[in-house]
């Protein structure tokens, strides 16, 4: 029900947003008619057409992207047709008749005729089609959970209202418009010329959005600041994942049972470990932690995981990493063996490639861990990095409660490299940021064209936390793949790290790199995996560590260009 209040709210919130602006003009144009019989079936129309794209979209692949690119590209012409008949009804005339003999007229053609509620609901569709709603907070969290759970009832019954909420703020804004409307019809002769500005508006808003202006120059600018706003809504239902943890108990006292220890069945495969069942583990303290490999904040943790694994292990304690993937190439079972091995993971490690367990504990966190006592029962739980000393408690004590004796003593100081290490602590380091179409903010090369080839181009100044691409680059939902030798991207970022998912071509040749920290080779501040040249390559699907600014976390303008073709780029992260 709080999830539902949530996207409600988002929707209402489009209202203050600039992408809301290039369909404004069909809602409007429909002011002078009935509300019931005309502006409620269109945003109804809008709304449930919107909630099917998006689900689709979210959870179909490609083939549901360009599906709804035919139909956009129709939504154009048919509404075209509409500005078409506000401007002229002598247009309106011969452009109705077939629609009047189908009983879907695009528009009354004398005054009092019949409003055709199939018609409104036809031009809702279009709307529906075109609409492409800035990806604020709650939007993002919506089309995450839609594509992280796969199609299902819920996924889109939160984007229908996600939906009715925006369609909730149009409607009040016809309602509004509508009375002004009236109010100048009233003018001897201002009806004509008012129907005719909104036919001018209509063009315009399909001209706009033919453009791409309505997924490009418009995603980038804040009318309002509602994301602001969207992120404090999030957090009063869900506080961030770092801030996520069970409530410490007083020293002495029994940790509370939040559950029992969900079935392991759903596992895809194991590592490090023959099959594990509830049964095997029974007399187990078991820690149990949620993870993926190409995960900034859950390389930071596994190397805490991995040193209670060989401080505890022979004293009763079971660790399971759970490895539930984000991206499709770490549903691979060979490059979840590679990380293992390259991580020095020696603990038994769960396949989750369906999401099975994943859903089983209800989680919603990378990396998340779960402390379960030895007749199976959830004790405590941690979401997110941090909470070390806290973890290390609980382990000894649900083994205190189990009957084992001279525990090792102290807290692990793991002293981990690279990018393993602690992050800095900066709270203004640049957020983590897709490259990918479904989730990708702040791109400041212009349109994208989803899924096919494009050559981008790098503006001459980007302001903090933009990236662009520049060269020829096709931009899928989950990355972007080089299409000619010698493109880029470039990101003006905060932070004393830089990170960037990447993976070779499909042909797996290696590919070679060159960065640059404000146009000039990074020196000291290079990471792990560049020289003091800025030179690295490519050579497996995971996270690179580009920068590590020797320095503080200062504000720097990032570029790595790509000497050969195929590199996919997936999402950067910030330490």
């Amino acid at each position: 029900m709080l999830l539902l209040i949530l996207a409600y709210l988002g929707g209402v919130l489009t209202i203050l947003s600039p992408c809301i602006l290039p369909v404004l003009p069909f809602v409007f144009a429909r002011a002078d008619r009935p509300f019931l019989r005309s502006g409620l079936p269109m945003l109804i129309g809008m709304a449930a057409t919107f909630a099917l794209v998006a689900t689709l979209a979210a959870v179909g692949g490609g083939w549901a992207v360009h599906a709804n690119q035919y139909g956009r590209a129709l939504a154009l012409v048919v509404l075209a047709l509409l500005g078409l008949t506000l401007l002229s009804s002598h247009v309106a005339e011969w452009l109705t008749r077939p629609f009047v003999a189908l009983g879907n007229r695009l528009s009354q053609r004398t005054e009092g005729d019949g409003e055709s509620i199939w018609g409104a609901v036809g031009l809702g569709i279009a709307t529906g089609l075109l609409w492409a709603p800035c990806a604020g907070p709650i939007l993002g969290l919506l089309l995450t959970g839609a594509a992280l759970k796969g199609a299902s009832v819920t996924s889109t019954l939160l984007l229908l209202t996600y939906a009715l909420g925006a369609a909730t703020s149009l409607a009040l804004a016809l309602a509004i418009g509508g009375k002004v409307f009236a109010v100048m019809k009233r003018s001897l002769g201002a009806g004509q010329w008012v129907r005719r500005a909104l036919g001018v508006l209509v063009l315009a808003g399909v001209a706009a959005i033919a453009s791409g202006v309505d997924t490009g120059v418009l995603t980038r600018v804040s009318l309002a600041g509602s994301n602001g706003i969207e992120q404090k809504l999030i957090n009063a239902v869900r506080p961030m994942p770092a801030a996520v943890a069970a409530p410490a108990p007083k020293p002495g006292e029994a940790l509370p049972v939040e559950g029992n220890l969900p079935s392991l069945s759903g596992a895809t495969g194991w590592l490090n470990s023959g099959t594990l069942t509830r049964e095997k583990l029974r007399g187990k303290v078991v820690l149990v932690d949620f993870w993926t490999y190409s995960c900034i904040n859950c390389l930071r943790s596994l190397p805490y995981v991995e040193a209670w694994y060989d401080k505890y292990k022979d004293h009763g304690l079971v660790v399971i990493g759970v490895h539930s993937p984000e991206f499709a190439f770490e549903k691979d079972p060979a490059n979840v063996a590679a990380a293992v091995k390259r991580l020095d993971v020696t603990y038994p490690v769960a396949l989750d490639s369906d999401y099975a367990i994943w859903q089983g504990f209800h989680n919603e966190y990378w990396p998340a861990d779960y402390f379960i006592d030895t007749h199976g029962r959830i004790r405590a739980h941690y979401f997110g990095e941090g909470g070390y000393r806290e973890g290390e408690d609980t382990i000894r004590q649900l083994l205190t409660e189990a009957g084992y004796k001279d525990l090792p003593g102290g807290y692990v100081q793991p002293g981990a490299k690279g990018a393993q290490a602690a992050g800095s602590g900066d709270q203004q380091r640049s957020p983590e940021t897709y490259v990918g179409y479904a989730r990708a903010e702040h791109f400041a090369s212009g349109q994208v064209a989803h899924d096919d080839a494009f050559d981008y181009r790098t503006p001459a100044q980007l302001a903090t936390n933009q990236w662009a691409l520049s060269g020829r680059w096709t931009v899928h939902a989950q990355d972007a793949t080089l299409d000619a030798a010698d493109g880029s991207i470039s990101y003006r970022f905060r932070g004393r790290d830089l990170h960037l998912v990447l993976g070779p071509g499909s042909d797996g040749k290696p590919v070679r790199f060159r960065i640059t920290l404000d146009g000039q080779a990074p020196g000291a501040d290079h990471g792990m995996d560049t020289d003091a040249e800025g030179n690295g390559t490519v050579t497996a699907q995971r996270l690179y560590q580009l920068v590590r600014q020797a320095h503080g976390t200062g504000e720097r303008t990032f570029t790595i260009t790509f000497l050969d073709p195929g590199v996919h780029a997936y999402a950067f992260t910030f330490g």
